[in-house]
């Protein structure tokens, strides 16, 4: 509950930076309703916002919310949910929920953390959307406020714990380094799709680093009979 609470209040800094953004009270909350994913919603406004393509937009949140079909093949399997319940639970698979069910250690507490954490969220992250897009007027220059960068700093909150690994880390730095890079070079919405890269790019480097990785078959120096 204290998950859900926490972060459905910075749906109220999303309705302020889409309305603010130009999108009507109506998108706004259509958004938060369907797609339910901040990361992604902020994207897509932000992108629209700086004069990006719509189509380059919608990639960019698109690519971001992949995510959260890989947190699905691990929450289906602890979550064991019958079928017909399953379309309406995937809508809650998100970074918040997919945390706090991992972090239980039965499948009746795994279950009660997820739907909880789910509905909490959900429920405060579209009444706050529609708070801030009806009283993005009233604040009046959301830039000043600063609210546009409440979403992609909780996103950061929650992602940089579970950056513990060396491989990690370069993966994160070079994305970093990429999408900033890049921001002043190509169209909105365009440099978050080329920092995707930076995982890939790390893996294929990790991997020629390793012994037996030298691009011939059959080499290396693993123990008879092992598996390469």
């Amino acid at each position: 509950m204290g998950v859900g609470i926490a972060v459905g209040l910075s749906g109220f800094a999303f309705g302020v930076t889409s309305a603010g953004g130009g999108l009507t009270v109506a998108q706004t909350c259509a958004l938060s309703l369907l797609v339910f994913t901040g990361a992604s919603q902020f994207a897509l406004v932000g992108a629209l916002a700086s004069g990006g393509n719509p189509l380059t937009a919608a990639a960019g949140a698109f690519f971001l919310g992949v995510r959260n079909a890989f947190y699905g093949l691990r929450l289906s399997q602890l979550l064991a949910l019958p079928r017909a319940v399953r379309p309406f639970a995937a809508q809650w698979v998100i970074d918040e929920t997919t945390a706090v069910a991992l972090a239980q250690p039965t499948r009746r507490s795994v279950r009660i953390g997820f739907t909880v954490t789910g509905l909490s969220l959900y429920a405060l992250w579209n009444l706050t959307t529609l708070l801030g897009a009806v009283g993005a007027d009233a604040i009046g220059d959301t830039d000043a406020w600063g609210l546009d960068a409440a979403g992609p700093a909780v996103f950061l909150a929650l992602l940089a714990p579970m950056l513990k690994t060396t491989m990690e880390r370069a993966v994160a730095g070079a994305a970093v380094v990429l999408g900033l890079g890049l921001l002043s070079v190509l169209p909105a919405g365009v440099p978050v799709l080329v920092a995707a890269l930076a995982a890939p790019a790390a893996l294929y480097v990790e991997g020629r680093r390793r012994p037996g990785t030298d691009g011939r078959p059959g080499t290396g120096h693993g123990a008879p009979g092992e598996d390469r």
